[in-house]
């Protein structure tokens, strides 16, 4: 398949025979369930959704739902295929997650994007005004104290971007026709991947819902872990599964990091319209915290005072194993120090990403196993940034179709 004919991202539509509610609302994939008393195996044919195939189709499993799966979910489907993904969270995101407060949403994950490559240029062209240019181009580089060392921009006149209202917004937008098809079945981790046992050549999928259901899905052709490399090295390994796959993923180095959200209400006030520096975004060398973002700066956000922190990647390796309150006290100290807001915020929220950011990736933008037809995406095979998912996930695709 040539990459001039990649086009599902240029008509992001419902696929055909979208499954919706009498009043017109896409049903949702996630119905909690009882739980069985054993495994149910759903087969792949009979899906009451799948789009058109063709001679030749097959039925691909994704397992992830980030940037890098729903690219390659909706290539595979623009040419012909038919897709199921698993998500293990309750919707479509992954590190792009916006986590929403009473006081606002907090980009914990991936803070913006920058756009290089002309397919991804492409592919935002299809959502219209849901992402915006982000006034953080001119983001700060502080020492260990807060001051300034300099302004550091990525290149020369590279804009930085969101999406609006929250970052996991565009993973959102583009996952929406798999879930209306449903396509998509989130809240879903997958265990263990099986020869299937119907039917030679092809795989089974044993998956545990959230409220501790097992499934066992049937009859696909191929399946391509979409996940932290990490977490896909994991999984071959609890398949019992050999495939030079294992090798090249040992090879992947992912850090840490805590991230700690904190909320302001007391700042919208007549005459004040933020507290501390006036800068929005920075990197930082302090020994604890190596990025700050003034979250109501970004665009289509609330005007409530609110701070996403991340910490350093060595700190959170060596505070990996601590408690939630003992990694926001000493993150606080660290954004006061920085920051000079010394102010008790009125919300804190801290996460752990244990896979946040690649330190040495695969060196390739996927890997695919043509002998079992199992395959690897994700944006830790070329580095950390949003757009290396989208281009993995897209070229995994690509050479699968």
């Amino acid at each position: 398949m040539a990459l001039g004919r990649v086009e599902w991202l240029l008509e992001l539509r419902p696929l055909p025979n979208a499954i919706a509610d009498k009043k017109g609302n896409p049903m949702s994939a996630t119905t909690p369930r009882k739980k069985p008393p054993k495994p149910a195996v759903k087969s792949s044919t009979g899906h009451a959704a799948l789009a058109p195939s063709h001679p030749g189709s097959k039925h691909f499993a994704v397992v992830g739902a980030g940037m890098a799966g729903v690219a390659c979910a909706r290539t595979l489907v623009q040419a012909g295929h038919r897709v199921t993904v698993f998500e293990k969270s309750a919707q479509a995101g992954g590190r792009t997650s916006t986590m929403q407060t009473p006081h606002g949403g907090f980009d914990a994950g991936a803070q913006y994007f920058t756009v290089r490559d002309h397919r991804f240029a492409k592919a935002l062209d299809t959502t219209p005004g849901l992402c915006k240019p982000w006034s953080a181009s001119s983001i700060r580089v502080l020492d260990a104290t807060g001051c300034m060392e300099r302004p550091g921009l990525p290149s020369k006149g590279e804009a930085h971007w969101v999406a609006s209202p929250g970052m996991q917004n565009l993973v959102l937008a583009w996952a929406a026709p798999l879930h209306t098809a449903q396509q998509l079945h989130a809240s879903t981790s997958v265990r263990r991947i099986e020869h299937d046992s119907m039917r030679d050549g092809a795989w089974q999928l044993r998956t545990e819902s959230a409220d501790g259901g097992q499934q066992v899905h049937a009859g696909f052709d191929a399946v391509l872990l979409a996940i932290p490399a990490t977490a896909a090295q994991a999984l071959l390994a609890a398949s019992a599964l050999e495939t030079p796959l294992s090798d090249n993923l040992q090879k992947v180095a992912m850090a840490p990091c805590w991230t700690l959200m904190l909320a302001y209400p007391q700042a919208v006030r007549p005459g004040v319209t933020t507290l501390g520096p006036q800068w929005n975004a920075a990197r930082s060398t302090h020994h604890r915290i190596a990025w700050l973002a003034r979250e109501s700066s970004k665009p289509g956000r609330t005007g409530v005072e609110r701070w996403t922190v991340q910490a350093s990647p060595a700190w959170s390796a060596e505070h990996l194993q601590d408690d939630a309150a003992r990694v926001e006290a000493k993150l606080l100290k660290a954004f006061a120090e920085i920051t000079g807001i010394r102010a008790q915020p009125g919300h804190t929220q801290t996460h752990l990403w244990p896979y946040a950011q690649t330190t040495h990736p695969m060196g390739h933008s996927h890997d695919w196993d043509a002998r079992l037809q199992l395959g690897v995406c994700g944006d830790w095979c070329l580095g950390h940034r949003l757009e290396d998912a989208f281009v993995s996930g897209l070229e995994l695709a690509l050479k699968v179709a």
